[in-house]
């Protein structure tokens, strides 16, 4: 039962962060129309003020409409096969449940009335689409996301015999999910107030339990990336009323990043909301791991340092610039457990010292998307310059802890195996940036490819394949045939088997391979 459980979880963390992966894309481009958009930096009014504002008026309803944008990505990701047919459905069922929801309210007297959308602020219902609904937030599309999908799983295959022929595969699935919505768009109407008010509570203790609450957060979200559920930690809090809710200008903003972004793009804003608390777990990713690659380094064979230098520069480097640590912590996770729980509370503590000194920075990944965002809002808002000094702090206790264990404990990090360590030459480094750009031969990928499939027991062991930022993820019908080492020799920097689950980490060229294993298997 226990496995079966984190089995569905972990399909539930890789479907999520489908959408997931596009809003990094958006935030950067809502940051850079702030900046023009900002009078302090250019000016009252003109033509750069101007083409910012139009930038951010395309780009901010994808942030205002996540609820359906989850729905449509997490019923794709979840759906087994005809995933296209399954986002559309998903969007036909969202726009049933919205326009249910509100005739329900409506015919019940429960629609509140408003004058405009701020008035809705607090009463348990909001504006989406145009209608007026019970106040779910992301959940809803969470929801009605894993409903499509069971519903498409279980019947997008089934045909009816002659003229019933035309409702059968994926319009019976629409046609089963119109009654399953409806209902639950009655139910949501007395259930979720009382939700609400757990998720109310829940937000209440973690504020007031300060920095230890902020400790919890930045443990288990570090603590839990081997097993891919951290995405069920940081997400909830980032785009959810879990992670807060505050009305700037008339509109209501939940989760902490969009509370960042909305705060960024109004000028009139002298400090931000605290609830940029939870997007400060970048830390780790330019400061920690630098001091505990020195600690590598250092405490490495003689014969070694030379071989281990060019290993460790470019994985520090996308640690730093891009936020992307797989690299750097696959090469200790699983040769040093001990110091991956060290690492953790390490993460929690130094993230609960920049809540307390009161720092509001978006600090999620590396340091180009830190200097995008707090750059433009400013010291006084942010507090960014703290962030950088505690930071270098959290470098030179890396250094010393990590350091010190390696030595007590004899621990066989990288550089002080028995085995040799093995050197990136810049061939390897041309053909490992062909790979991430797309530009492998075909040959190769197909090479590749059939390698990863091979060591993976072949294509009838494999059921279905997904990605994250950083990870193929796979089911396996049979995950001791899995050959580690041959998935090492690929360029994975980690294995992880859990049940039938196996996440093989490749770092930023996950992409690449995701797509030349899925034209292998025909997918």
């Amino acid at each position: 039962m226990k496995d079966l459980i984190v089995d569905k979880m972990q399909m539930f963390a890789r479907a999520i962060i489908v959408p997931v992966l596009f809003l990094p894309i958006v935030g950067i481009i809502l940051a850079l129309s702030s900046i023009l958009s900002n009078p302090s930096i250019v000016g009252e009014s003109g033509f750069l003020m101007n083409i910012g504002k139009f930038i951010g008026s395309g780009l901010w309803p994808i942030m205002t409409n996540l609820s359906i944008i989850f729905c449509v990505g997490i019923a794709m990701g979840l759906a087994k096969e005809k995933k296209a047919e399954a986002a559309l459905i998903a969007v036909f069922s969202y726009l049933v449940y919205l326009g249910a929801n509100n005739q329900w309210l409506t015919m019940t007297g429960k629609l509140v009335k408003y004058n405009v959308a701020a008035d809705l602020y607090g009463t348990g219902q909001t504006l989406q689409l145009g209608f007026q609904v019970i106040d779910m937030g992301v959940f809803l599309g969470m929801i009605l996301g894993v409903v499509v999908a069971i519903i498409h799983n279980k019947y997008c295959n089934k045909e009816f015999p002659g003229a019933f022929g035309l409702y059968g595969n994926t319009k019976l699935v629409f046609i089963v999910l119109i009654p399953i919505i409806l209902i639950l768009s009655i139910v949501f109407s007395y259930i979720w107030p009382v939700v609400a008010t757990g998720i109310s509570a829940l937000t209440g203790f973690i504020n007031a339990a300060g920095a230890i609450g902020v400790f919890l957060y930045g443990f288990l979200n570090r603590f839990l990336i081997p097993t891919g559920l951290h995405h069920l930690i940081w997400t909830p809090f980032s785009y959810s009323n879990i992670g807060g809710e505050l009305v700037i200008n008339g509109q209501t903003y939940y989760g902490a990043y969009n509370i960042f972004l909305a705060q960024l793009a109004d000028p009139s804003i002298k400090v931000f909301d605290p609830s940029a608390k939870y997007l400060q777990y970048g830390m780790v990713k330019m400061f920690g791991l630098v001091g505990a690659a020195l600690a590598f380094y250092n405490t490495s064979k003689p014969e070694n340092k030379a071989k281990l230098k060019s290993i460790l520069i470019p994985a520090v480097a996308t640690s730093i610039l891009v936020g992307i640590t797989e690299p750097l912590e696959f090469t200790f996770l699983f040769v040093a457990p001990f110091l991956w729980v060290v690492h953790s509370v390490l993460d929690g503590v130094f993230e609960a010292i920049v809540s307390l000194l009161g720092v509001r920075t978006f600090a999620s990944n590396g340091f180009i998307d830190f200097i995008a965002y707090n750059l433009p809002a400013g010291i006084a808002k942010t507090k960014w310059p703290i962030f950088i000094a505690v930071g270098l702090v959290q470098l030179v206790i890396y250094f010393f802890v990590f350091k010190f264990l390696i030595k007590k404990f004899n621990l066989k990090t990288p550089g002080r195996e028995d085995k040799e360590v093995r050197l990136v030459t810049k061939k390897d480094f041309k053909e490992n940036l062909a790979k991430a750009s797309g530009e492998v031969a075909a040959s190769k990928d197909s090479d590749l490819a059939r390698t990863i499939v091979q060591a993976l027991g072949g294509k009838e062991n494999i059921e279905s394949v997904d990605n994250c930022f950083t990870r193929l993820r796979l089911k396996i019908k049979n995950i001791d045939i899995v050959n580690e080492m041959d998935l090492k020799e690929t360029g994975a920097t980690g294995v992880i088997k859990k049940g039938n689950n196996v996440q093989v980490v490749y770092g930023p060229k996950v992409n690449g391979i995701r797509n030349v294993v899925d034209k292998y298997l025909g997918n």
